[in-house]
């Protein structure tokens, strides 16, 4: 990780959760993967170390750290299980944050501590059949009746959303008069064991076997109306800012996937002996492991720089979209050569570029498509 302008901390944070994920994770995933299951132990362990934490004030059970450091550990664990990395990364984006950065005192005072040391886990509903990356065509509806909110509705995709320390889910819900001009999206929280909220059975998905996944239904189901989280109508605005922040994380995310179908490539190139000579005496090979090395250094560059930015409290939203583009290009390219690299071998789940052939495709898709950081570049172009 030299040449990356990285305090010591932060280099001695990486090699710390690079050392955990080739020693904890790495031995544990292929078993996850098929049986798919989140290995709770694990997620325990990272709990231990801080990493929920990561970069949060330490006077809120924080650790002090940055959007840096929380991409270098995310990165760490990605080479060798984007399910335990995806695990991490909603939860802390996408589960401590909008508490952090929207809740009241009360609210961080009851959540943050437990959301903060991994004892708890926490997921953000948004998506939904008709609104993904039209977010605001969101359909569940919050009424308020008698101090209450009354939720209906129907989220899909939401990580983290039942696994066994799920605390609750924050929802976006139309909260507006019914027929208003304008769509009034609020956020509001919603305890796990709620009557009326349904956790369905986990997806049958293609990659990030691991990761816990589930769609949400909600009938008739009640919170007080002191579960509002931040501001009634600025749900849509404050999630926004939320999926900023969230992509800078998956960026990192695809970059760590991207650098584990490297290193596992080179490996192979190196044992691997065909007619006589190793795969990676090939000139072929090794300018396709030279490509795919390319990749990797410009995908950290790019989350890093919008890290720094997001840091140093400057804007980084195109920044942001650059470096999600950019990672998940690389992350997808690099599981195909390094499948390729392997051969038949790399078609077995056995080997790990297989899992990373599956697990990337999602790069490209969740926190915002291709497409919709395609749109954000042109538009701070002035294209659109």
């Amino acid at each position: 990780m030299s040449g990356y302008g990285l305090s010591e901390d932060q280099v001695e944070l990486a090699g710390l959760v690079r050392s955990f994920a080739d020693e904890v994770v790495a031995p544990v995933s292929y078993e996850a993967d098929r049986t798919k299951t989140l290995p709770m132990d694990v997620v325990a362990q990272m709990g231990d170390m801080g990493l929920f934490g990561l970069p949060f004030p330490e006077e809120v059970g924080g650790q002090g750290g940055d959007y840096v450091t929380l991409g270098l550990a995310i990165e760490a664990l990605a080479r060798v299980d984007q399910s335990i990395a995806i695990t991490l990364e909603a939860g802390v984006s996408l589960g401590a944050m909008p508490i952090f950065r929207f809740g009241t005192d009360a609210q961080r005072e009851e959540h943050l501590p437990d959301l903060l040391a991994g004892r708890a886990l926490a997921g953000f509903g948004l998506t939904e059949p008709e609104a993904g990356s039209d977010a605001g065509a969101t359909r569940t509806t919050a009424r308020p009746d008698g101090g209450e909110w009354v939720i209906d509705g129907a989220k899909q995709f939401i990580t983290n959303s039942g696994t066994p320390i799920t605390r609750f889910v924050t929802v976006t819900a139309v909260t507006g008069e019914p027929g208003s001009a304008t769509r009034e999206i609020s956020t509001i929280i919603v305890p796990s064991g709620t009557p009326g909220f349904t956790v369905g059975p986990a997806y049958d998905k293609v990659g990030w076997h691991a990761s816990d996944t589930h769609p949400l239904v909600f009938t008739g189901a009640r919170v007080p109306e002191g579960n509002l989280l931040g501001e009634r109508g600025r749900g849509f605005a404050n999630f926004l800012h939320i999926l900023d922040e969230g992509r800078i994380a998956i960026a990192a995310l695809a970059t760590g996937a991207a650098e584990g179908c490297l290193e596992a490539a080179v490996d192979y190139a190196k044992s691997r002996v065909v007619f006589g000579e190793s795969v990676g005496s090939r000139q072929a090979i090794q300018f396709m492991l030279a490509r795919m090395q390319q990749r990797v250094h410009v995908s950290r560059l790019a989350w890093l720089h919008a890290a720094r930015l997001r840091d140093a409290g400057l804007p980084f939203k195109t920044e942001a979209a650059i470096a999600k583009l950019t990672s998940s290009d690389a992350a997808m390219d690099n599981a195909r050569d390094a499948t390729q690299i392997f051969g038949g071998n790399g078609f077995m789940n056995e080997y790990p570029v297989a899992r990373h052939f599956r697990d990337s495709k999602i790069l490209e898709v969740g926190e915002g498509t291709t497409e919709v950081q395609l749109l954000l570049i042109a538009r701070s172009l002035g294209l659109a």
